[in-house]
Order: C-alpha cells, then structure tokens, then sequence
C-alpha cells in the first residue's frame, strides 16, 4: 500500500465496491458493441438476409448467461485489483456461457434459423472486445486510484507500534490497491519511530482532527487490550467524521445491532458503521436531488414569486434569511430561508427557539412557517451542493434543548452530520417536525436520523419524500 493523495472528503466518494458495477457495465457494453459492429460487417461482407430480432435475442442471452455465470464465481473480484488474471478466465466464461446457449438453441431446434457468419463474428469480436477492455480498464482504474478517485485512506489506530506494524503487514498481505495507508495513531500518544517506519500520525487527538477534516476515509482500531468504555467512547467520538469505522477482532467485544463483519480482501473486521452515500448508490442519490430539486424549483416559482412579494409588502427587508447551520462532516453551511421574522428580530445562532405565538413572526411569516413554504429556498442549497432532498434537518450552530446545546444534550448527536443534511428527514415524517422543547423530543430525533443513515436506500428517500406531502396537510408542530 502507497501513501494516499491529499484530498478532502467530498458528498460522494468511490470505493473499490463501484469497480464491481463498472467491470458488469464494461462487459454489456461489449457485448452489445461487438453484436452491432458484427452486424455491419455481416451486412457489407455478406449480406445474406438474416432475422434481426431473433439473433438479437439470442446475443442478449448470451450475455446474461455470460453475466451470471461470471457473478456466481465471483468473477468481478479482480477487478478490485487483486489476482493476475487479464482476461483468461471471462473469456473462458465467455466460451462456457456460449456454449449452454447454443444447447438451449439446439434443444428448441432452432439452429438453422441463425447465421453462421454472423454468430462467428460476433462471438471472435466479443472476445476480442472482454480481453482489450480489461487491459484498458485495469490501466484506468490503477490511474484513478493513484489520483484517489477511488479508494479510501486509512489510518490504524493502535495500541502501540508493534500493533499498527502487525495491522499493516496483514493490509499488505492482501494486495489491495485501493486502500492507502496515511499513517498510525497511538493508544499511549507518543512513538519512538524513526524516520522510515509506518508515519506516526500522533494521538487520539490528532486522529481525529485528521479525519474531521476530511483527510481519512475508513479508520481501523486495533486495541486488543483496552476496556470496552474506552473503546465505546472512542466510536462515539469519531462518530462525529465521515469516515467508515471498524475494529479488528479482539478477545471480548461487546456487540451492538450496528456491529457486521466485514472483510477487508480475506481479512475480517468488524464494522462499526460505514458511509452509505457512496459508489452507484451515491450517483443515484445525486441525480434523484438535482433533478426533483430542478424540476420543484421550476413547477413552485410562481409560488416562490408570490411569497417573496408578500414578504416585501408587509415588512420592510430582505426577503431571504441565510442562517449558519451544521452540514456534511460537521462544516458549517449557510442555510436558506424565506423571511419569517420583524427585521432585526431573527436569530442567525439559533440560540433563541421559535416558541408558539412568538411576537417576532410576521403574519405572512405564520403562514409560510406552518405550511413549509419557508423551507423552499432550500431547493438552492440543493443545486448547490450543501443540502440533500433528504436527510437529518440541519441544525443551527448554538441550538439548545433546555439549558443545554443540543449536540451536549444528546449522546451520539454529532453521527447524524455524516450525510448531507436534507430539506425533510425520517424525523420529519415521524412526528418530530417544528419545535424540539425536551430532551426525549431531541433524542427521539437523533434516533432517527440516525436510523435513517444507517438503511439509507433510493427508496426509502422517495417514501419520505411522498409521507412529507402528506404530512403538509395535517402537520401541526410547525409555528
């Protein structure tokens, strides 16, 4: 393993599980540009008339045989970056996958039905195209990974150097391009390595100042001997960074419903948490927000209009309120608002609550509050970047449940912050919307942020999404 590129975290990142994806998109593309460069060759070298739809069908399954049969060897692996193969065992897939096709053809005596010529050409340009694309991809992926495109950086947290020695030693073993390792952290904070041993990154301390500042992807814990407390305390701590977190197996460690093995190449971790917006997940997640949020902005603009001049009409001040809120990786972010407030009256901190009947919200302000039209700046802080459709709602910077902040009043607070914050959340559509005046109000809502990052998915995105337009109507926490 190299030393990782210094990058900071961004939304969306890439790790070595997208190659899995991109290695099945690689082959279908093959396939169907060897069946279409076969066809025109056919066409002008021999011409002889040929059904189209039948020898299309059976070129598409021919590639689906190919792809299971690929998938249930496992045959993506490789394109981890682990193994020697090139190409040898898909092509040798290929020919097995051709070959049940062509008994599946002879069982339905159909045979005669298909073009001699043409099934050749496409089968040798098939090959062809499944042993140059794997020369080609391995030599993009090995750039994209040296650039840190793809990949993650990973620092070892251990007891002492002999530990993160033993730990890297082991990541070596298994040949994985894609992690590089940035360094070790001590247990004791001090090191007495020289100059050309693994780099000593400090200790905890600096670790986690390292991985909130988006310098680490992953972080492994290899502290056999600690006490579970500490090794409690030390998850919840870098809870607060985006990063994947897992811990090397250990005489006794006590296990919670968030804690799976894992494996890294053969070697098995268990898992803490890890990020779910990522790879083709993350894409999906990006297009589903640019895209709704596009295409809201553009339907609700008359709205929009209408809102801003009614704003204006009634008092006098900018129509927008830009407040100071927690985002991704705990960076502050400048959220947008429709002006609900007297001028000179808001509270960009968020220190003082918005209370029922509160003399500082304008009447237009009443209304745009309780039916979420306030909210609908926020599809800007979508497009740009700072804000998801949905998420866990981003709170302002000194917000307080009782005499307390809300991320000292609430264990585990600071996890919610490893996903870009939404415009509504699972919280939202439970119940949790408007004021959080009590300590169980607050923590109910951590609970499901956090829950909601943990089985983050496409899907459950649009079901918010849907519950929050029923929620408008009957919703009454919001004033």
């Amino acid at each position: 393993m190299s030393m990782a590129p210094r990058r900071s975290n961004g939304h969306l990142r890439f790790t070595s599980n997208v190659l899995r994806t991109l290695g099945v998109i690689n082959d279908i593309a093959c396939f169907f540009t060897a069946y279409i460069v076969a066809a025109i060759i056919y066409d002008v070298s021999i011409g002889y008339f040929y059904d189209g739809v039948l020898h299309r069908s059976g070129a598409i399954i021919l590639c689906i045989n190919y792809l299971l049969i690929r998938i249930s060897r496992d045959g993506y692996t490789a394109f981890k970056g682990q193994g020697e193969d090139v190409g040898g065992n898909a092509i040798a897939d290929f020919i097995l996958a051709s070959a049940l096709t062509t008994l599946v053809v002879i069982q339905l005596d159909m045979l005669e039905k298909f073009s001699r010529g043409l099934s050749l050409y496409f089968i040798g340009l098939a090959i062809v195209l499944l042993f140059l694309s794997r020369i080609a991809f391995r030599r993009i992926v090995s750039r994209l990974m040296e650039r840190g495109i793809i990949g993650q950086r990973v620092a070892i947290y251990a007891e002492n150097e002999r530990v993160a020695d033993k730990v890297a030693e082991l990541l070596d073993l298994e040949r994985l391009p894609h992690l590089k390792l940035v360094g070790y952290a001590d247990e004791r904070e001090r090191s007495l390595r020289g100059p050309n041993k693994l780099a000593f990154i400090g200790g905890f301390p600096e670790l986690l100042a390292l991985a909130k500042a988006g310098q680490l992807d992953q972080v492994i814990l290899a502290v056999p001997r600690i006490s579970q407390e500490r090794l409690d305390m030390i998850a919840e701590t870098l809870s607060s960074a985006s990063i994947d977190l897992c811990v090397m197996p250990r005489e006794k460690l006590e296990f919670t419903t968030s804690y799976r093995v894992n494996f890294l190449g053969s070697l098995p971790v268990f898992a803490v948490w890890q990020q779910p917006v990522r790879d083709i997940d993350g894409v999906l997640k990006l297009l589903l927000d640019y895209c709704l949020a596009t295409a809201t902005f553009i339907i609700l603009l008359p709205v929009l209009l209408l809102t801003a001049a009614a704003i204006r009409i009634e008092s006098s001040g900018p129509v927008f309120f830009r407040q100071k809120r927690f985002g991704f990786n705990n960076t502050e972010i400048s959220v947008l608002k429709f002006r609900s407030m007297y001028v000179n009256q808001q509270d960009e901190s968020g220190a003082q609550r918005t209370e029922k009947n509160d003399p500082r919200v304008t009447r237009v302000g009443r209304f745009i509050r309780r039916t979420s039209i306030d909210e609908l700046p926020q599809l800007i802080n979508v497009l740009k970047g700072d804000m998801s459709l949905v998420g866990p709602r981003p709170h302002a910077t000194m917000m307080r449940v009782g005499d307390k902040y809300y991320f000292d009043a609430v264990k585990g607070y600071a996890a919610r912050h490893r996903v870009k914050p939404g415009i509504t959340g699972l919280a939202q559509v439970r119940g949790l919307r408007g004021e959080i005046n009590t300590a169980e109000r607050a923590r109910k809502r951590v609970e499901y942020d956090i829950y909601y990052i943990e089985n983050w998915s496409p899907l459950l995105d649009i079901r918010i999404m849907i519950e929050t337009l029923f929620k408008l109507v009957w919703d009454q926490h919001a004033y």
